[in-house]
């Protein structure tokens, strides 16, 4: 183990191996691939910011991944920010083209289709339950406990959208940065390999973002909308939607409608959907506050 104060160096925590970008590219870099694509920079500000800048001067194919060792400055969703000591996570974003294949309108639907994908192929990879909590978060079960272990966040950008990806793997308790956070490793992962698991995450993204596309961007018809509210937490749940303009609301997750909306049912007795929020889980199969 490297002392604190010592200067960070590409080897400088042997138990963090770099990313082997060539052995990456080899593996994601097919001709029939969505992958077109695969960089890994040690470290920037954040990925989501790089490929958006990129592709709003049309200099960016579909399928374009940028993978950091590290981010100084990653964003979440309501602009917080994201950090991580370096190598100790994946953090990379990735370029979609729904195109004209799939209306505007459900583009909504890319972020949740990316959660779908993270959790399954962490699920084969890591041997990990990770449930979604909507609209974005990737939760692990941390000693009994409810920690959130990832997030989405999804920006339009040029004639697509940039979706970014931040999973916490061999963060150590004492690095968490906050109680309600967790990863892979304290859940139990059976490997914390970052390129294992960066390879399934992307092959399950591949398969889902084909299936989703092939249906003209319908979730149900894809079997999105399906697989979203198999994997989320938040579903049967007393939650406390924290809406833009300071307003809330109260009431039982009744289901994922087929705009992604996360719908409510309010004690008197309206069904409410929700399309931007934060949610905070009141009560629920888990317990306490998440």
């Amino acid at each position: 183990m490297t002392p604190p104060d010592a200067p960070h160096n590409r080897w400088s925590d042997l138990d963090r191996p770099p990313l082997n970008v060539t052995a990456l590219r080899r593996g994601l870099l097919r001709s029939e691939s969505l992958w077109s694509e695969l960089e890994v920079v040690e470290t920037t500000g954040s990925t989501n910011s790089d490929l958006a800048e990129r592709a709003r001067s049309g200099d960016l194919a579909e399928g374009t991944v940028l993978v950091a060792e590290e981010q100084t400055a990653g964003r979440g969703r309501l602009e917080r920010s994201w950090t991580a000591p370096p190598r100790s996570g994946l953090f990379f974003s990735v370029y979609l083209e729904p195109g004209d294949d799939v209306p505007v309108e459900r583009w909504g639907w890319v972020p949740l289709l990316a959660g779908v994908a993270a959790a399954t192929g962490l699920a084969k990879s890591a041997g990990v339950d990770t449930a979604l909590k909507w609209p974005n978060d990737l939760l692990v079960t941390v000693e009994g406990e409810e920690r959130k272990a990832g997030g989405i966040l999804g920006e339009f950008a040029g004639d697509g959208i940039v979706v970014g990806l931040g999973i916490n793997v061999s963060l150590r308790a004492d690095e968490l940065p906050a109680p309600t956070a967790g990863s892979l490793a304290l859940a139990g992962a059976v490997s914390t390999d970052r390129e294992t698991l960066l390879r399934a995450v992307l092959r399950s993204l591949e398969h889902w973002y084909g299936e989703w596309k092939g249906a003209g961007g319908d979730a149900a018809a894809s079997g999105l909308q399906a697989a979203y509210a198999a994997g989320c937490a938040t579903l049967d749940r007393t939650v406390r939607a924290e809406l833009p303009g300071g307003n809330s609301l109260v009431g039982q997750a009744v289901a994922i409608d087929g705009d992604g909306r996360l719908v409510l049912s309010t004690d008197d007795g309206l069904q409410q959907p929700v399309s931007a929020g934060d949610i905070v889980h009141l009560r629920g199969a888990a317990g306490g506050l998440t």
